[in-house]
């Protein structure tokens, strides 16, 4: 059982980092589909997505949560503003790409939880232990930093950090998994996405049938790039624990960040690092704390297992399925709520 849980966390941490390497590098695929638009190759994103992920469903006959999702109105509502909010968050990301805006769309990502983070505070008025205080704090004196350099506020980075914050705090609400979330906000996207499509072509801007047929198939492979990372980060929430998720994370801004400056050639000037680094610094004090709050509820549920334990009579049976997973590190599927599967599920 100990070989097997190791596979498994081995598992789990390879489509960790294949889902994060690939959100990373993904910057490196935009630019292939010139000379489409940002709003062309945004419209062919949703389209393929959503064909790419009914199939899936066909094959694996996972139908029975549309209509349930059709029945509840207040929740068909919520998936309407998710697939808004991330339509925005999809074409920002595109265009910053395309236009030479990688490290500041990097530096959304990087900025992102702590967002989250003020947004709970405002939205749900959620309380902050002193260290996520200070993060935050430390993140608001960055963006400062960061205006003073750009001669204004960062807003690709700001829109982008905002608009998966809002994401995320839907798809709270929403309850579906990855997949079928994927599906009924594609669902949601694609009459308009093709009638953009169709009102290109007709007016002769469309480039998907008049740039060859590689061209086209690049186009098409967006609902690829969009659903695989999606599988492989399914893969990895219910394989390892969500502190190691939540380190994993980082991964997709770092590439960005790397790919921008030693591969796309953008300028760091001096108060663009400054920010940077009172970014990475707010990052490090929130991870810090949150790693430090696991370790502290791990021991005392640890103590409260072994106290319950010696109170049970031998032969009464094993752990309830949760105490087993709290003692074992690694969450059972059903642990991974949707919340958890869907909140990075539509990286750029």
């Amino acid at each position: 059982m100990a070989g097997s849980s190791r596979s498994e966390q081995r598992i789990g941490l390879l489509n960790g980092f294949a889902a994060y390497g690939m959100w990373g590098l993904v910057p490196l695929f935009w630019p292939l589909l010139k000379p489409s638009g940002a709003g062309e190759i945004l419209a062919h994103r949703m389209v393929w997505s959503l064909v790419l992920v009914a199939v899936a469903l066909l094959v694996v006959r996972r139908w029975a949560w549309a209509g349930e999702l059709l029945r509840q109105p207040r929740k068909l509502g919520l998936v309407t503003v998710a697939a808004a909010v991330i339509t925005v968050n999809w074409g920002v990301y595109i265009w910053a790409v395309n236009s030479g805006h990688v490290v500041e769309a990097s530096l959304g990502y990087f900025i992102n939880p702590l967002v989250t983070i003020a947004m709970g505070v405002l939205l749900l008025k959620e309380r902050l232990r002193p260290v996520q205080w200070a993060a935050v704090g430390t993140g608001f004196a960055a963006v400062l930093v960061l205006t003073v350099g750009y001669g204004q506020p960062p807003w690709i980075s700001l829109c982008l950090a905002f608009s998966f914050a809002t994401y995320g705090l839907v798809k709270k609400k929403v309850n579906l998994g990855g997949v079928e979330s994927l599906a009924a906000e594609t669902a949601i996207q694609f009459l308009p996405a093709l009638g953009y499509l169709l009102w290109l072509g007709a007016h002769g801007d469309s480039t998907f049938t008049t740039e060859g047929a590689g061209h086209a198939t690049l186009l098409a492979a967006t609902g690829v790039v969009t659903a695989i990372p999606l599988v492989c980060f399914g893969a990895a929430a219910i394989r390892v624990p969500l502190s190691t998720l939540g380190l994993l994370q980082y991964l997709a801004p770092v590439f960005q960040f790397l790919l921008g400056i030693l591969y796309f050639g953008e300028a760091m000037p001096p108060e663009r690092w400054a920010g940077f680094a009172l970014v990475w610094l707010a990052l490090t004090l929130l991870t810090w704390d949150a790693l430090r709050t696991a370790r502290r509820t791990a021991r005392a549920l640890r103590t409260q297992l072994d106290r319950a334990g010696a109170d049970v009579p031998p032969g009464s049976g094993s752990l309830p399925r949760e105490s087993r997973t709290v003692a074992s590190g690694v969450p059972l599927p059903e642990q991974a709520g949707p919340e958890q599967l869907d909140a990075p599920a539509r990286r750029p």
